[in-house]
């Protein structure tokens, strides 16, 4: 039986993988941050064959008991303060946990391991966040990195750190540099999900109306739980590597909001929607479209849900949240 520890159990990513490996026969372990994590109960009820695990990415003594307490065969490090907006209010923390803490899960497995590296195959989440102002388009593995957010900044750090530690060391150590996914676990304060959950409370009369930042920025989105199955693709192949994780389709925040909005029965959108300046981010990113060949060929993924399908989704669970209280 294979074993697996996932950082960031408690997002939408961890939740989703840890389904996919328990599914495939293993062992998985997730890093819990806090002893009274209130988010604990939420993987108690969704993947309660999981086995939790405390410690913190800024801390590489817990990480060092983690990794000896699960003794894996692969670590996922989806652990980050992954808020984009929230991390020009806290550029220090985001650096921290989603920059350093890239260097401390490294770090700490190449003490575990000792001098054999080879045993433990490391996957790293990267971001096209981290392409920022982009160059090219659409973005594929070798197009310039320019960040425009704190947050993008700490991943580009982490990206290359686990660049140089395959390099320096010999580590089997990927990244995915995964376009933006969702799904009805995405968490509210993420684009998508607030304007599901605004519909669905629109639609129940729970609120009147839904305010918004910009509504022209496009985007790349899929489906999460499409996007963990590439991640465990990546740790099965004999060599590491990096790999764009994307659809190839860009949308607008307008056409998501055309979608939620006609998925709920309400039709025009613009009748409930106000823009408001303070929702917007200092600098923003205007498209961000990914060229998933190299992941389509070397891995053999697809995305299977397309972005109308996503959408409707998370409408209807939302509404069926509501309905439920």
């Amino acid at each position: 039986m294979r074993r697996a520890l996932i950082t960031g159990i408690t997002g939408q990513d961890g939740l989703y993988l840890s389904e996919l490996l328990l599914e495939k026969g293993y062992e998985v372990h997730g890093l819990l941050r806090g002893q009274n994590n209130p988010k604990r109960s939420i993987v108690r009820r969704e993947v309660p064959d999981v086995q939790l695990h405390t410690g913190d990415l800024t801390d590489v003594p817990s990480l060092l008991r983690a990794l000896n307490a699960s003794q894996p065969d692969e670590v996922y490090n989806l652990g980050a303060v992954s808020f984009v907006k929230y991390s020009w209010d806290n550029a220090r923390i985001t650096s921290e946990v989603t920059g350093l803490g890239v260097l401390n899960i490294l770090d700490a497995i190449r003490i575990y391991a000792g001098d054999d590296l080879g045993k433990v195959r490391f996957y790293q989440a990267s971001s096209s966040e981290m392409f920022g102002k982009v160059h090219e388009t659409p973005q594929k593995e070798t197009t310039l990195l320019w960040p425009r957010s704190p947050y993008g900044v700490a991943k580009v750090y982490g990206h290359y750190m686990t660049i140089n530690y395959r390099e320096s060391y010999g580590m089997h150590a990927s990244s995915g540099i995964l376009f933006n996914h969702e799904s009805p676990r995405r968490g509210p304060e993420f684009v998508t999900r607030k304007v599901t959950m605004g519909v669905a409370r629109i639609k129940t009369g729970l609120q009147d109306r839904l305010v918004m930042g910009n509504l022209d920025a496009s985007r790349d989105w899929g489906f999460a739980g499409d996007y963990v199955e590439a991640m465990w693709r990546m740790l099965q192949q004999d060599t590491a590597d990096d790999y764009v994780v994307a659809t190839g389709e860009t949308h607008t925040i307008r056409e998501l909001l055309e979608v939620a909005f006609e998925t709920a029965g309400l039709g025009d959108w613009q009748r409930y929607v106000d823009q408001d300046r303070e929702h917007m981010r200092p600098a923003e990113v205007d498209i961000l479209v990914g060229d998933a060949s190299k992941a389509r060929e070397a891995l053999g993924w697809e995305p299977t849900v397309d972005f109308r399908g996503l959408i409707e989704m998370m409408v209807e669970s939302d509404l069926r949240a509501v309905a439920k209280g």
